[in-house]
């Protein structure tokens, strides 16, 4: 992890809905090859700052940079060009698609360079073995678990210098998050920025270097996660109730 390198900065983030601000005063980094956990309850503003970073909600005030470049005001699909990439609450993989097809769809911007798409590809089959395996399928005959997979794959073939996911571990059996925890240290091990939404602590604390937890719009706490004990006790009670 190169410490001197920021993937993203948040800084003074400002941003809602409407006439209503979501969340208040953020600020937050992850430094390059850096997973950060962004942590909280229900309501507490945590995807409003990922759909900041993705272009997708208009913020008020404060300033955005990934991979040194200011996104502040960029529209979404600019961002969506290799700057982030985000893996969202409940999936939403393409129903209808094949399973290839929904990996495909998240490699179009290299549709140009079939050499670097097919070494993505690769890469996916390499991290879920299920997913290549289940590759002709329709994405809606898989198991909650695979889907998951299948929703991460989509998010690497865009091959982002920041990896975005939003509470991944919902709905999912236990042995599932086991496996999608492996897959997240896995992206870690290979120098991949993450930020991980959540609300499972005992997740974000495997997989995270760093976490911040976010209530009624404002950060309130920074640690590292080895800093927490194992089961995150002290941040439950503090913050999560």
């Amino acid at each position: 992890m190169n410490e001197h390198t920021y993937t993203l900065e948040i800084r003074s983030l400002r941003a809602g809905y409407g006439r209503y601000d979501v969340v208040h005063d953020v600020s937050l980094h992850a430094f390059a090859g850096e997973s950060v956990g962004l942590l909280g309850p229900n309501g507490a503003g945590k995807t409003t700052v990922l759909r900041s970073i993705m272009g997708l909600v208009r913020h008020r005030r404060g300033q955005i940079w990934i991979a040194g470049s200011d996104v502040s005001r960029l529209p979404a699909h600019r961002i969506a060009k290799g700057l982030a990439a985000m893996v969202p609450e409940g999936r939403r993989l393409f129903p209808n698609l094949s399973v290839e097809d929904n990996l495909r769809v998240g490699g179009l911007r290299h549709r140009g360079d079939p050499v670097r798409f097919h070494s993505l590809l690769g890469e996916v089959f390499d991290l879920f073995p299920a997913v290549e395996l289940h590759r002709k399928r329709p994405a809606t005959t898989l198991s909650g678990g695979e889907q998951q997979m299948v929703a991460i794959g989509r998010m690497m073939m865009n091959d982002p210098a920041l990896m975005l996911l939003d509470e991944p571990s919902l709905g999912l059996a236990p042995l599932a998050v086991q496996s999608m925890s492996k897959a997240l240290l896995s992206l870690k091990e290979r120098g991949r920025s993450i930020l991980l939404v959540e609300q499972r602590v005992d997740l974000a604390l495997q997989v995270c270097d760093r976490i911040y937890v976010l209530s009624d719009g404002a950060l309130v706490d920074e640690k590292l996660t080895s800093e927490v004990d194992d089961e995150g006790r002290s941040l439950i009670d503090a913050y999560l109730g």
